[in-house]
């Protein structure tokens, strides 16, 4: 006869789907407010008579400090925790937006682009220990693509819709008003962070024990990691140091051939055919929209096939590799329709979608071999990256000026197939720390 004195078990408190959702909101609003330059280059263009090759070198004033603060402040994320680093970094972008939108000349532009890549330059970083931290092991991926690329995407998409057609576009706000709007909205979201999150499910005081077991699956992880930079150096061995360069030169091919689409495709559209801002912004979505299917599908194949098959390894590489190389190929697919901007941007959209997969796999492999340096690992891997970030507004604007935009879209394309093939050598199962066993 059973006994009815047994107390049930506590169900698990749901705490980790509202930390999923600031995620969420936090990736997405980055994006959205990243991709509002790209929108008011035309505007820039004529009101200071500024040519591609300057334009670019605004971008790159971004990319300079998005790429040289995010591996100090990824390290900050492990040592000193989410919480503390990622207020600080919202509370500096959202003040960089509101810089741009006051300032008076190009030098305060580029202040203020600077001032935005130092704001987010290690938010994905300090998004990929929450990830670690805060999600259950077997839908870690598929969570994972939601929050940096689905989120991400739909962020940046809403600047094309949102932006640039509904506020400038429908309402005719001038760019600078609407601007101001998009950082209300960002102070909002961080006072709403400031709230509720904490830097681990333990900390939480609305968590429960059941909650917890469920999150920490094999491995408890805590809010913060005592292990320096020198220490995870000297633990390396010389195959997970080689692995983690091979990681984050893919890192650099993969970012460089996305470049086109955050800072450049609306202005292309504006050049070659001549498109406002109602119309500009529904084509520049269209690539977009691709890559947010892509954050949900990507991390769910990854899922899916680690599950099927046991061999982490090769699950992740063969999404990836897949994905990329399909894009390659659309790429040039796509440029038989370079005159016909819809035909081009809806095949766009899916060149978009199979590129994006490898992104869900580049961050499911940073938690793979991360461990308690998860932070510090995707600071490192996306810092390098940084190389692209400056290169290719520094590419993309003088042979766009001087050789035309379909060169431009030709190297992306080479891009993508050196991207794919990086990942018949990146293994997954190598930890840059070992700390368990691997998995096979």
């Amino acid at each position: 006869m059973a006994n009815t004195d047994v107390p049930p078990a506590a169900a698990p408190t749901n705490v980790r789907w509202s930390v999923f959702s600031l995620a969420f909101a936090i990736s997405a609003l980055l994006y959205l407010h990243r991709y509002v330059f790209a929108f008011i280059k035309p505007t820039l263009a004529e009101e200071y008579k500024l040519t591609n090759t300057q334009l670019g070198q605004l971008d790159s004033a971004f990319s300079f400090c998005y790429a040289g603060f995010q591996f100090p402040l990824g390290i900050a994320a492990d040592t000193l925790g989410v919480h503390l680093v990622l207020t600080g970094l919202m509370v500096v972008w959202c003040a960089a937006m509101g810089l741009m939108a006051w300032a008076p000349s190009v030098s305060w532009l580029w202040f203020s682009r600077a001032a935005l890549g130092t704001g987010q330059s290690a938010v994905y970083a300090c998004l990929s220990r929450v990830a670690r931290t805060w999600y259950p092991p077997a839908v870690r991926t598929t969570l994972q693509g939601s929050v940096g690329v689905l989120a991400g995407r739909l962020g940046g998409l809403s600047s094309s819709v949102v932006f640039s057609t509904l506020l400038l576009g429908v309402c005719g706000l001038d760019w600078r008003s609407a601007v101001w709007i998009l950082v209300a909205v960002g102070v909002v979201n961080s006072l709403l962070f400031v709230a509720v999150f904490r830097n681990s499910p333990r900390e939480h005081p609305r968590v429960n024990e059941a909650e917890a077991r469920l999150i920490d699956g094999d491995v408890v992880l805590t809010g913060t990691s005592n292990l320096g930079f020198r220490a995870t150096l000297r633990a390396m061995t010389p195959r997970s140091l080689m692995n983690l360069i091979w990681l984050s030169l893919q890192n650099v091919l993969s970012t460089f051939a996305d470049n086109i689409y955050s800072n450049w495709i609306p202005l292309f559209l504006s050049q070659v055919h001549g498109l406002k801002f109602k119309e500009m912004g529904i084509y520049a979505a269209l690539p977009l929209l691709g890559g947010a299917v892509a954050g949900v599908t990507g991390g769910m194949l990854n899922d899916f096939l680690i599950a099927r098959t046991g061999n982490r390894r090769w699950s992740r590489a063969s999404v990836a590799l897949v994905g990329k190389g399909l894009a390659a190929v659309l790429m040039f697919v796509a440029l038989i329709f370079f005159d016909r901007p819809y035909v081009f941007c809806s095949i766009l959209f899916f060149v978009k979608l199979f590129g994006d997969w490898s992104l869900t796999t580049n961050l499911g492999v940073i938690t793979d071999i991360g461990g308690k340096a998860t932070a510090s690992v995707y600071a490192f891997s996306n810092s390098v990256a940084g190389i692209a970030l400056v290169a290719a507004p520094l590419v993309f604007g003088p042979v766009s000026e001087h050789y035309g935009w379909r060169p431009v879209f030709v190297i992306v394309g080479v891009t993508y197939a050196l991207c794919a093939l990086s990942w018949l050598v990146i293994d997954c199962t190598i930890p840059v720390v070992r700390e368990s066993p691997p998995e096979n």
